[in-house]
This record gives structure tokens, C-alpha cells and sequence, in this order.
């Protein structure tokens, strides 16, 4: 390979968008994602000609350099949400609505189905040396062997940690993607009754098992705990229109947040207290929404402009 530091840099810059896309699926956050591939980076450009003529395949070689930086993360993660107050939600990769495809890093990550908001919730449920492993074999291809060395376990226990997480993945069954149009219609319905006061419209699109998850870290004003089933998100959601009135619907601008159609909207005055600035997204089940993800914690929004 490439010995010089002006074409490594070139040839890291060619794996960079992969990178960032096995580093966001394995932690949740995009600031530690491009920590952990600055850092692979880091310890590519100070090899020394030796080490680096000894690198078979560089994609590879970078791919499991990164899991182990972010089962490292992981692990310190693990810690840091014990502190955490409230539901922890994955940070949501927002990009515009409906605008032409490009190349920019983040509309390239998104267009992976393994990386919708219900997917990445049951990932971060996986204890961290499963979810290396799951993700790096059924995701990226990369051996055991190679798994193995990152986890610092045997070949059989690298195995045994992707068979655990693929399994919990399977018995966890998120959603997958539902076709945006069918997105589109499913909000529509669900902001048109509660905009009209019409509680059986709410109930209608509504998945029987459909849960609402807030993300606020204490920071600002969502639920704390899960709410499940039609009738409580449906009285929840109605409670929210009258501290807030229905010009708080009219804010909500359409947006995409990890390849799935959401709401963003604004900071906005209350009866009682402010709403807070927050993306929602859904995930579809049978044809109707099982899950609703409410991002308001502002860290996780630090890179959602325009609203």
C-alpha cells in the first residue's frame, strides 16, 4: 500500500464515510463516531513504513481499528448512562426533507437500513462486546478472527457474542422501513386528528403495542418513561395540544432523521411552561405507528439547524 503521508491521508478519506457509519452504529452518537475515526486515523498516520506495508487491506484493517475504539467507548458509556436521567435515545442523524440524494457523508449513512431509529434502539439494548461483534460480522463482514483480537477473546467467544446479539436483535423484531409514502400518510393521519380533536382518528393509526419514548436527559420537557399503547399515547398527545394550543402542530416542519420521515419543532411558549425544541420520529408496524421517538435532550440536537 501507499507509504507516504499525503496518499494515506487520500486513501483514509476514501473509507472516512464507511467509517462513520460503523462507528455511529456501534455508539449511538455521532460526536463519538468521529472521535473514534480521528483517532483510527491518528494511529494509521503514525505507523511506521514497516507497520503499514504489513496492512493487507486497508478498509478492513481501519474497520476493526474502529471497533475497538468504540468498544471502548462502550464500555465508558455503559458508566455514564447510569447517570443519565430518563430514556436514552440513539443522537438522531437529521437530514433534509425531500431533497435529491447526495454524497455528503451523513445522506450516504442514512440510507442504510441498519441504521433507522428502531434498529439502532434495540442495538444500544446489547451489552458492548455483543454489539461489536454483531455489528462488525453481520454488518461489515469482518471475521472472527479479526472480531476476536478487538475483543480480546477467543475465536468461539467472539462467536457465542454475535450469536447472543443476533438473537436479541431477532427477538426484539423492530420495525423495518416502511416506503416514505407510506410515512407521509400514516403522520398525516395522526396530525390531522389531533389537530381535528378526533380521538378514534389518534387511536386508528396507531399500532396496538405502539410505545412513545422521550429523550430529554433532564434537560428539557418530554417524558421520562415509556408510555405504551393507543390510549395513553393518544390522552398524552391531547394533553400536550392543550397546554400548548394547535398552533404548536403548525410549527412542525417535515424532516428526516435517520432515513425515516420525522417532525422537528421549535421552542414554543406554554400555558404553564415552554415547549421544548425536539425532532420526533415514528417507526411502522403493520401498517400502522408502533414506536415514537422524542428527542429533546438539546446536546443531541447541537447539529439540527433550521428550526
Amino acid at each position: 500500500m501507499t507509504t507516504t503521508l499525503d496518499a494515506l491521508a487520500d486513501e483514509f478519506a476514501e473509507h472516512r464515510t464507511h467509517l462513520l457509519g460503523v462507528a455511529y452504529r456501534l455508539t449511538g452518537t455521532l460526536a463519538d463516531a468521529e472521535d473514534a475515526v480521528q483517532d483510527a486515523w491518528l494511529r494509521l498516520s503514525t505507523l511506521d513504513k514497516k507497520a503499514r506495508d504489513e496492512i493487507r487491506e486497508l478498509r478492513g484493517w481501519l474497520t476493526t481499528v474502529v471497533g475497538r475504539l468504540c468498544l471502548d467507548r462502550l464500555r465508558s458509556a455503559a458508566v455514564r448512562r447510569e447517570r443519565y436521567t430518563g430514556s436514552w435515545l440513539p443522537e438522531p442523524l437529521v437530514t433534509p426533507f425531500e431533497t435529491p440524494a447526495s454524497e455528503d457523508p451523513l445522506d450516504v449513512i442514512v440510507r442504510d437500513d441498519g441504521v433507522r431509529m428502531a434498529a439502532m434502539v434495540v442495538l444500544d439494548q446489547l451489552p458492548p462486546e455483543q454489539r461489536v461483534a454483531f455489528v462488525l460480522h453481520d454488518a461489515f463482514a469482518v471475521p472472527f478472527s479479526e472480531i476476536a483480537g478487538t475483543l480480546g477473546v477467543s475465536e468461539a467467544t467472539a462467536r457465542q457474542y454475535a450469536s447472543r446479539g443476533r438473537r436479541a436483535v431477532a427477538d426484539a423484531d423492530p420495525p423495518s422501513r416502511a416506503s416514505l409514502d407510506e410515512q407521509r400518510e400514516l403522520l398525516t393521519k395522526f396530525m390531522t386528528a389531533l389537530a381535528s380533536g378526533d380521538m378514534d382518528g389518534v387511536l386508528e393509526v396507531l399500532h396496538p403495542d405502539v410505545v412513545l419514548i422521550g429523550d430529554s436527559d433532564g434537560k428539557a420537557r418530554t417524558t421520562r418513561n415509556f408510555v405504551r399503547g393507543p390510549e395513553k399515547i393518544a390522552r398524552f398527545s391531547f394533553g400536550l395540544l392543550e397546554q400548548y394550543g394547535l398552533d404548536v402542530l403548525a410549527s412542525g416542519r417535515p424532516i428526516m432523521v435517520n432515513g425515516d420521515l420525522a417532525i422537528a419543532m421549535p421552542a414554543t411558549p406554554g400555558k404553564r411552561w415552554d415547549m421544548s425544541r425536539r425532532v420526533s420520529a415514528i417507526a411502522i408496524k403493520d401498517g400502522k405507528i408502533a414506536a415514537i421517538y422524542d428527542v429533546v435532550n438539546p446536546d443531541k440536537l447541537t447539529r439540527a439547524t433550521g428550526f
